[in-house]
């Protein structure tokens, strides 16, 4: 064998191994790797595509445990905690509570209080307050009513240097509608900022992919059948993008063998009845996708076609 054609081996021998080798870096550094936690009563899962990025699960679970801290209402001493149980005294809160509370209420100033930041007692009256507290039989019509009379988004007052008042007695504010989509959109920014080019962000009915896969092909997102939600209605390919669905599958109460679901209704006080029984929006900001599905799941497709428009949101009903 002459000398030029042991060195074509030679070469060919190299370049394979190097061909190989980058393979090999490639498929490790696609391989998922994801954290997990339960904050929000709602079960979260992170996932990243490349190794180098796997330091910052950590930092997200610690960002979701620190909202938590903030946002919820039913853990004592976190901000809301703190304003519905101040007695109609103002209330210091975190620059971020201050600032979600007053997008929340624009949503509720543009849909005319159809969601409205103070449901809380309404929702507790329903049984729906995930506490120690379980209810056994259906709310009475008076006990609704009067859940009502506290219901009123003009009882929250902004005041300076991140001060919140409620006026009304036994008004209590609750976020439960956008708060999830909040905070989807800061784990999504802390990321980004990190330079992570491809993860999945999914905070129950709350999914945000940044970038695209790997391979630099869309992600697929099922929208759960909300007759059956073992089964996948519809696969959305997207990518950089938010998915957010509200369902009236996914919390319920049953009482004498009927189920009531927790989007509720503010002009009846019951949940709300239009054929709708899920709403799906894709979106680029989560938060705004977490309000807009339960929005258009209480105002119907037609009603919901302007306030689409304006956050040039897309919507799949069913």
């Amino acid at each position: 064998m002459n000398i030029k054609k042991i060195v074509r081996i030679v070469i060919i021998v190299i370049l394979m191994a190097i061909i190989i080798a980058i393979a090999f870096l490639m498929g490790k550094r696609s391989k998922p790797i994801s954290g997990d936690g339960y904050y929000f009563d709602t079960y979260v899962n992170l996932t990243v595509y490349n190794q180098k990025d796997a330091k910052y699960l950590d930092e997200c679970l610690k960002m979701c445990e620190r909202y938590e801290k903030l946002l919820s209402r039913t853990l004592e001493g976190s901000d809301i905690w703190n304003v519905n149980n101040a007695g109609g005294e103002a209330v210091s809160v975190d620059p971020e509570t201050y600032y979600l509370i007053e997008r929340t209420l624009e949503f509720c100033e543009e849909t005319d209080g159809a969601v409205d930041i103070t449901v809380a007692t309404l929702v507790d009256a329903w049984g729906f307050n995930h506490n120690d507290e379980v209810r056994t039989n259906k709310p009475s019509d008076e006990e609704i009513n009067e859940a009502l009379d506290k219901v009123n988004y003009k009882n929250v007052i902004l005041l300076d240097n991140n001060m919140i008042k409620l006026e009304g007695e036994g008004t209590k504010i609750d976020l439960g509608f956008i708060a999830k989509g909040y905070i989807a959109d800061k784990l999504k920014e802390y990321l980004v900022s990190k330079n992570v080019k491809s993860a999945i962000i999914s905070l129950g009915g709350n999914i945000v992919v940044i970038g695209s896969k790997p391979d630099g092909n869309d992600y697929n997102i099922g929208i759960k059948d909300p007759n059956n939600t073992g089964d996948i209605i519809q696969s959305l390919k997207v990518s950089d993008k938010s998915v957010v669905t509200s369902g009236t599958y996914e919390r319920y109460v049953e009482y004498d063998g009927v189920k009531y679901h927790h989007i509720l209704d503010i002009k009846t006080g019951y949940p709300v009845e239009n054929g709708v029984q899920s709403v799906t929006i894709v979106s680029d900001s989560s938060l705004e996708g977490d309000a807009l599905s339960t929005i258009c799941l209480i105002l119907g497709e037609e009603g919901a076609e302007e306030i689409l428009n304006k956050y040039n949101s897309e919507a799949y009903f069913y």
